[in-house]
């Protein structure tokens, strides 16, 4: 039996990383064994600060569910489907913004990080203060159970509950208040120790070959204070170390206390994590080229993904159409 519905997508901006690989993916695919679970391209969501760029949005989107379905996303067992192919979703958001107040919205605290976050870029638009309520659609349409998330979405979430309390109140109960399903990752930094993000250009991909893994984290930033090879080292603070604890677990043990007393130096460290993420990515990637080997494979799983997913959108459709009191 499973335990019930859980929802989530990704934005198609740019290829995926090892970030992704661990923060997210692996975790929606251990939730298949569990859950009946809707993943979805949130191509919609990617117009909200990337309005002006959206020439590759297409390209990566067929990018990205080839990644997913790499890193063991099972279309017999998960609905994968984009969001803009399923116009169900536009209905709700529109009904729901109908309902939701306004200072709801500005007072989300991730609303005004992301205003002094991307100051440079033209994002006081509707759509951009209106996020929280297209996601409520997404979510609500499918009535998920719950939602996995990181703690920092957790307010977008809570907004979500607010506008379903709100439309039960208005109109009777339908909607289920969904959980939050918290997800349980190690935080992977940048390759400069700063936050993983693609605008930084210090991301690891996936779909990177071994000799870019390996130039890749030659160049990967160590404790700072380690200025010579007999220095002694402080692993707590160093990118490479975290790296091991993500993909080299069963080092750990013998490479901390042998960075704290200068046994092994910085570049023989890197070289073995280097070694260590080509050997974890290796199925990753092979199964990647398998499934390119078929180029019709991805759009047959978002027509397959997308018909599942019109058909449990629509139903709860008529139920909101007739509980509103529209035609």
């Amino acid at each position: 039996m499973k335990k019930g519905r859980i929802l989530s997508g990704m934005r198609p901006t740019g290829h995926l990383h090892l970030g992704n690989l661990i923060g997210a993916l692996e975790n929606w695919v251990r939730l298949q064994q569990d859950y009946e679970c809707f993943y979805f391209v949130a191509d919609w969501h990617a117009l909200t600060t990337g309005y002006r760029e959206t020439a590759a949005i297409d390209s990566y989107t067929r990018e990205m569910v080839l990644d997913w379905l790499a890193a063991g996303i099972d279309p017999a067992r998960s609905v994968i489907f984009v969001q803009s192919t399923i116009k169900q979703h536009a209905e709700l958001h529109l009904l729901f913004s109908m309902i939701t107040p306004l200072g709801w919205l500005e007072r989300c605290p991730t609303y005004k990080e992301q205003l002094q976050q991307l100051a440079e870029r033209e994002i006081t638009t509707y759509g951009f203060l209106g996020y929280p309520v297209l996601q409520a659609a997404d979510i609500l349409i499918y009535r998920a159970d719950a939602v996995p998330v990181g703690e920092d979405q957790l307010p977008h979430l809570e907004l979500t509950r607010e506008i379903a309390r709100r439309f039960n109140y208005l109109y009777g109960e339908f909607f289920p208040e969904p959980q939050a399903l918290l997800n349980r990752v190690t935080i992977l930094p940048g390759l400069d120790g700063r936050k993983m993000s693609k605008s930084y250009d210090n991301c690891l991909y996936l779909s990177a070959a071994p000799d870019e893994i390996r130039q890749a984290v030659r160049g990967m930033i160590t404790d700072p204070g380690r200025a010579r090879r007999h220095d002694p080292g402080n692993p707590e603070v160093c990118t490479a170390f975290t790296y091991h604890r993500a993909f080299n677990p069963a080092r750990i043990e013998e490479i901390d206390p042998s960075c704290r007393e200068a046994k092994i130096g910085c570049v023989d460290c890197k070289k073995e994590l280097a070694e260590a993420i080509v050997g974890y990515l290796a199925p990753f990637q092979a199964r990647r080229r398998e499934l390119l080997a078929d180029p019709g494979y991805v759009d047959r799983v978002l027509a397959e993904g997308g018909e599942r997913a019109r058909a449990v959108a629509e139903e709860t459709m008529k139920s909101v159409r007739r509980l509103v009191g529209l035609p």
